[in-house]
């Protein structure tokens, strides 16, 4: 099956869970666990799209636990901004009730918030096979943009257990990731 199809196929299925709402319970759950002991204060994230996953809710409790240690000003979410000529993305601040505007994809983007630079950034999977790899939209935004960031930030794929590919082989440029978390935990490293 062709890139393309695979991801047409894997997108449908997620759409398609009759359960998307208990594995995203589970999944908020895990990655909170995962968090508690991170010692970052700038993460990047993504606007969920077709059926992904919503980092957004965990990411929220994680600042407001920031508040409650007394450190919550440090603690800052960015969400992609798409800069159309090197067709890399920049993180920009969001936060609950923060203004937002469509990017040139129909994708909500914080609207004139301050440019921010994650240490730790959270990736959405279409779907992810071994060694750390994942499978997106074919765009290659997040490979593009990993490449260039200095330093490179800590990168944590999120995904449902419906969208772990046995045999998946990446490309040269795909950048591999330091971890992906699912439903089910912490499923790379091994």
């Amino acid at each position: 099956m062709d890139k393309a199809a695979l991801r047409r196929t894997l997108v449908e299925q997620r759409l398609n869970l009759t359960d998307r709402l208990q594995r995203a319970d589970q999944l908020q759950r895990v990655m909170r666990i995962w968090l508690v002991n991170r010692p970052d204060t700038v993460i990047g994230a993504y606007w969920p799209i077709k059926g992904e996953f919503d980092p957004l809710p965990a990411l929220h409790r994680w600042k407001e636990d920031g508040e409650l240690q007394g450190d919550a000003h440090l603690r800052r979410i960015g969400l992609p901004v798409v800069n159309k000529q090197h067709k890399t993305l920049t993180f920009h601040a969001w936060y609950p009730g923060c203004p937002m505007e469509e990017d040139a994809y129909g994708i909500p983007k914080p609207k004139d918030t301050e440019v921010i630079v994650p240490t730790l950034l959270f990736v959405p999977c279409v779907g992810y096979g071994p060694g750390g790899y994942r499978l997106g939209y074919g765009g290659g935004f997040y490979d593009r943009t990993l490449a260039t960031l200095q330093p490179r930030p800590t990168t944590v794929g999120l995904g449902y257990t419906t969208g772990y590919l046995d045999e998946f082989d990446p490309e040269p440029h795909d950048q591999p990731l330091d971890a992906i978390l699912n439903d089910n935990g912490v499923v790379w490293p091994v």
